[in-house]
């Protein structure tokens, strides 16, 4: 006999199927990164950038999932594509050019990943 209590509890360090929930919990992530970030001269260009590719890859993702036909859902992705490939470039050079944040970023770094191949075969799957 199962006990109802248990049956919603979700597992810690699942990984989340919903990619929407999975961007936005991306997003997120790299926000509070950056906030930690020392504020160098070169950090700062690197900010700017991830912080524009990331929202915007958030925001596309949102697009999609709101758009009314499939070939505006397609584009939409194509760009979500685009800015999660450029978020991951930022990430690895901010993870390269800031030694004590490597280990801290790893996760994420590998997190992004994953997202972009996720991406990739929505992509690749939505073209038929």
């Amino acid at each position: 006999m199962t006990n109802s209590n248990t049956t919603n509890v979700q597992k810690p360090n699942l990984k989340e199927f919903n990619i929407q929930k999975r961007i936005f919990n991306f997003v997120v992530r790299v926000l509070n990164l950056i906030k930690a970030l020392p504020k160098t001269t070169q950090n700062l260009i690197l900010i700017n950038q991830v912080t524009r590719s990331v929202t915007s890859m958030g925001a596309n993702a949102q697009e999609a999932d709101g758009s009314g036909t499939r070939k505006a859902f397609f584009h939409c992705f194509v760009i979500v594509k685009r800015e999660t490939k450029e978020t991951n470039y930022w990430l690895s050079l901010i993870a390269a050019t800031n030694s004590g944040f490597q280990k801290k970023m790893a996760d994420l770094v590998s997190e992004g990943r994953e997202i972009e191949a996720i991406i990739s075969s929505i992509v690749q799957k939505s073209k038929t």
